[in-house]
């Protein structure tokens, strides 16, 4: 019998370490956007602890950190990347067998629209439309023309320039009375929502999500009747040099975890983790405006996440795995 005992010890033993020796270092973009360094830091301490990884994380940004996963293979794992900004370049990655899309980080997408606050939709459910917004235009003050209505367009140098330009071209919006406002900046723009709040005012704009604006203040996304063409707004509205725009909603944004096929095929454990973790956006919303409320960096709320929100990831993990990120959550 305690031959026995012994041997299954080794063999646990031998099996724990050998799983620590296939994970091995792990590296991990801290992407420099709230979002993206709250999951860098969530999917480190669930890797160190659950999977016994060496899990450390490094700066990244978007193109470079994809850069480098494809030319170097390093980091191993990028936790939010927006890959519309440069999927050609990580489909080839994929097809050369050096990277991999891990899963969907952002279960809804990256998410645009134009928005209205949720107290004039309640108000009048016609609000919730561009034909309703257009009927009630008035409403919609401009600061320093009152011959003219305002829609708070997105800043200069942004990309969503472009398409909320198009879009509001799309749909006629000059023609109806509307002037696009450049609010100079993203402070400006989320600042512009903040006021309109804080005095029950309309207020009529773009912004995107998941954002702590989103999850501070409801906002409702407007319905422009035309659906998703998304080959229109690939081909034309995202073209500065757009003709023919035509109204389109914004199609989501893909958000994706890519990892490197080096380090896929040596954790497939961990691997399994990252393809089953998601957020929604609502959540994210909310995580982002309690960072913000509380000036908490990536660790801290992640602390957060993981204390406040046991029924997420739970379910991203088995049981075993689970237990041992509690464990080690009760020691911090």
């Amino acid at each position: 019998m305690r031959k026995l005992l012994a041997t299954s010890v080794l063999i646990a033993t031998a099996s724990f370490n050998a799983s620590a020796e296939e994970c091995g270092t792990v590296t991990i973009a801290d992407m420099n956007w709230n979002s993206a360094t709250l999951i860098a830091n969530v999917d480190k301490f669930i890797l160190q602890h659950g999977f016994d990884c060496d899990a450390e994380l490094v700066p990244g940004d978007t193109m470079p950190t994809g850069t480098s996963m494809i030319e170097k293979g390093e980091p191993d794992i990028a936790p939010e990347l927006w890959s519309n900004s440069m999927k050609a370049a990580l489909d080839r990655g994929v097809t050369e067998g050096r990277l991999r899309y891990a899963g969907a980080t952002l279960s809804d997408g990256g998410e645009e629209g134009f928005w209205v606050p949720a107290y004039l939709v309640e108000k009048d459910p016609s609000l919730a439309t561009i034909a309703g917004i257009k009927a009630n235009r008035e409403l919609f003050e401009h600061p320093e023309d009152p011959e003219k209505s305002a829609f708070m367009g997105c800043p200069a140098g942004w990309n969503c320039q472009i398409t909320a330009g198009n879009l509001f071209h799309a749909m006629e919006l000059d023609k109806a009375g509307f002037e696009l406002i450049d609010p100079g900046s993203g402070a400006g723009l989320s600042g512009a929502i903040a006021k309109a709040y804080e005095r029950k005012e309309p207020w009529f704009g773009y912004y995107w999500a998941p954002t702590a604006v989103l999850g501070k203040y409801k906002m409702v996304k407007v319905d422009f009747g035309s659906g998703i063409d998304e080959d229109h707004y690939r081909a034309c509205i995202t073209k500065e040099e757009c003709l023919d725009p035509k109204p389109t909603m914004y199609p989501p944004s893909p958000v994706d975890t890519v990892v490197t096929e080096s380090f896929a095929e040596r954790a497939p454990e961990a691997l399994a983790y990252l393809s089953s973790r998601s957020f929604g956006n609502q959540q994210m919303n909310t995580l982002l405006a309690w960072m913000e409320d509380y000036q908490a960096d990536g660790e801290i709320t992640m602390e957060h996440f993981l204390t406040e929100y046991e029924s997420t990831w739970t379910q991203w993990v088995s049981p075993e795995v689970a237990k041992k990120v509690k464990q080690a959550l009760s020691e911090l």
